[in-house]
């Protein structure tokens, strides 16, 4: 175990742990009890390995970008997860998670969405092994990504629209676990991020992990090495950022450096820059950084970005950034929006509005000529197509496209 990982309380240094309803005690504690030995069993391992490759389709690529290189003055490989199943780094995650909720006898998955990708990959796996889906999101997104919430009924899931609060991610997360507070027994929750109550930081992380365990062999054929310079994820709860650099957090030639979403900036009201503006709290289970009015109520996040759309941040996340390890950037939406327009005119690849703010963050670091960057791309962009048509004029001051 490495001084990043989670320990046997569920704590990633001091954020973390479960604090969860009474009703939720057994479930959570069960979880807790059977993740492990489900997925170091060889079953498991083989089932879950057979279908990243044959359903999935990994490995994702890991490709030069020769114009984006040129532009920022270092050898960048793009991770290209938009190019998975279901389009996003999403799959990982709910192959294994259906797996584990198959050999826990349950017979109905839940999940949150926000941008849609993480509701669209739990519909795929629950038409895939026959289970009962439902998905709540807030109702903003589900007027925001119409696309995913019409491809989550077409694979049979139920989608609730979500009405409290802004109606956005963390107002889904709230309305599932109240759910599964009513439905303990018989229903898996599905967590699509680094956050909620212990184990469900940890599971989302092992199961994103083959990102950067492909990322390690893939540099050996091109690059000779196995390790980068520079690792650049987007971050909201966190998912992609953590499998990018999951086999990296204790080498320290690797430097890391995370893009949240500063929505309108940071020294406004209208921001998700979690790691810049918030304090130590609790929120879904979790202790991490949130957030909040000083009396401890949450307060509404606010980005361009769907995905990204969260008052909090992954507890590892949390623990990485306050102990230095990760530079988090904030990156405001009209930034992510140029990015994604400049990624797609550069190198053909249209990154979902999430991966644009990881984009972005090119601009704000300097490199040298043999800098080796790896970049994930951890969603495709056809779900934001309207999205960035909308808002392409605010964007203009960063150059022409």
């Amino acid at each position: 175990m490495t001084k990043y990982q989670v320990d046997q309380q569920g704590f990633f240094g001091r954020f973390g742990g479960a604090y969860v309803p009474e009703i939720l005690y057994k479930c959570v504690t069960d979880l807790q009890e059977a993740y492990l030995p489900i997925i170091e069993s060889e079953d498991f391992r083989r089932e879950y390995r057979e279908l990243l490759k044959d359903y999935v389709g990994r490995p994702s690529p890991l490709y030069y970008a020769r114009r984006m290189s040129q532009r920022y003055g270092c050898r960048l490989y793009l991770k290209r997860e938009d190019l998975n199943h279901t389009g996003a780094h999403k799959i990982n995650n709910t192959i294994g998670q259906i797996l584990m909720a198959k050999k826990m006898g349950k017979t109905r998955i839940i999940a949150e969405t926000g941008a849609g990708q993480h509701g669209v990959a739990t519909a795929t796996v629950c038409a895939l092994m026959d289970m009962k889906c439902e998905i709540f999101m807030g109702k903003t997104d589900v007027e925001r990504q119409h696309t995913n919430v019409e491809r989550m009924k077409m694979l049979g899931a139920e989608v609730y629209p979500v009405t409290t609060g802004n109606m956005t991610l963390s107002d889904a997360c709230s309305e599932a676990i109240r759910d599964w507070c009513c439905h303990p027994q018989e229903t898996f929750y599905i967590v699509g991020s680094t956050m909620g109550p212990h184990p469900y930081p940890d599971i989302v992380a092992r199961m994103q992990s083959i990102i950067s365990e492909e990322i390690r062999w893939q540099l050996e054929e091109k690059e000779g090495r196995d390790y980068p310079d520079y690792l650049i994820a987007c971050v909201g709860g966190g998912s992609n950022a953590a499998g990018t650099i999951y086999h990296y957090m204790d080498d320290d030639r690797v430097k890391i450096y995370l893009a949240e979403a500063g929505g309108h900036g940071i020294d406004t009201d209208h921001t998700a820059a979690t790691m810049h503006c918030g304090t130590e709290g609790i929120i879904h289970g979790s202790r991490t950084l949130v957030m909040q009015t000083p009396d401890g109520q949450i307060k509404e996040a606010f980005t361009i970005s769907a995905g990204l759309d969260y008052p909090g941040i992954g507890p590892m996340h949390a623990h990485l950034a306050q102990s230095g390890r990760t530079k988090i950037l904030a990156i405001n939406d009209d930034e992510a929006i140029y990015a994604g327009y400049e990624l797609t005119r550069m190198e053909g690849i249209i990154p979902a509005i999430e991966s644009a703010h990881a984009i972005a963050a090119l601009k704000k670091l300097s490199f040298s000529a043999d800098d080796v960057v790896v970049l994930t791309v951890s969603g495709r962009g056809d779900k934001d197509v309207k999205t960035y048509l909308n808002n392409k004029e605010s964007a203009k001051e960063y150059g022409n496209f």
